[in-house]
């Protein structure tokens, strides 16, 4: 959204201050561990931008929270299957032998906001080694979440979606929908039937730059299906709501928002919801 529009909805300047006010009034407590998904624009304007968002989360969390975001690279994929836009075919091998490796350093996110690509390049962020679905982390935990993370269970049970379960994280979504939750993902894994694709990407492989094929679970298309996953969850369980700067917020906990995926999907079907 222009920063125009954004100045003209916001009825007075958001800052670090009232922000972690804000975030401390939803429930997120010192010594949180949180997957957040957020939206810059959906708080108002805010002084200071996305750094000002980062620091008021780790206000709020202090020394002992961890904060993890969804940092992924779904640029660095195989051409064959881009559609927004296509490449013409014969540029496919020069793109599969040119692309750069991706860099837990240096590779930018995409689509992932302005809040996520500031807090990746944060002093002491970790970031996980996943060419497409990487996870980058500030606190306490930051190297436990993003330790490992291999190719071929990249939202599965072994990632650090996987570790964030078993430690009871919570999910923040700020000024975004369940399209956003990338937890759900882990879900689909444990979902009987779900259909495996291979993946090409460029990557660091001892050293030295490579482009690989990797087998991982086909992602259901969670623009369409997470919400009325969301939906359905909030009929069943009470779900944290309030407002963060402008943005509406929740906040609930990971374990009982992918076990309740997993049903849903199961009694859904994977072929239901390709």
């Amino acid at each position: 959204m222009p920063e125009d529009r954004v100045i003209a909805k916001t009825p007075q300047p958001r800052t670090r201050r009232s922000l972690g006010r804000d975030l401390r009034h939803l429930g997120l407590h010192a010594g949180d561990l949180v997957l957040m998904h957020s939206s810059l624009s959906s708080l108002g304007w805010v002084a200071g931008g996305a750094p000002a968002v980062v620091l008021a989360v780790l206000d709020v969390l202090g020394p002992e929270g961890t904060v993890v975001v969804p940092t992924q690279t779904g640029d660095n994929s195989d051409p064959k299957d881009w559609s927004r836009p296509p490449v013409p075919e014969d540029w496919w091998p020069v793109i599969r032998a040119e692309m750069p490796a991706y860099d837990p350093a240096t590779t930018p996110t995409r689509g992932m906001g302005r809040i996520v690509e500031c807090l990746r390049t944060w002093p002491g962020a970790r970031r996980s080694a996943h060419p497409q679905v990487s996870f980058a982390a500030l606190g306490r935990l930051a190297d436990e979440v993003t330790r490992n993370h291999p190719f071929d269970d990249g939202l599965g049970e072994a990632s650090p979606l996987g570790l964030l379960y078993r430690l009871d994280a919570k999910v923040l979504l700020l000024g975004v929908g369940y399209d956003s939750a990338t937890a759900l993902h882990l879900a689909e894994y444990r979902v009987e039937g779900m259909p495996r694709e291979r993946y090409g990407v460029a990557a660091l492989v001892g050293g030295e730059r490579q482009w690989i094929t990797y087998s991982d679970v086909e992602h259901l298309d969670a623009d369409e299906i997470f919400p009325r996953i969301g939906e359905a969850y909030e009929g069943a369980h009470p779900v944290v709501k309030g407002q963060v700067g402008s943005a509406a917020a929740r906040l609930l906990p990971m374990r009982t928002l992918v076990d309740f995926g997993t049903i849903w999907l199961s009694h859904a079907g994977p072929s239901d919801n390709t």
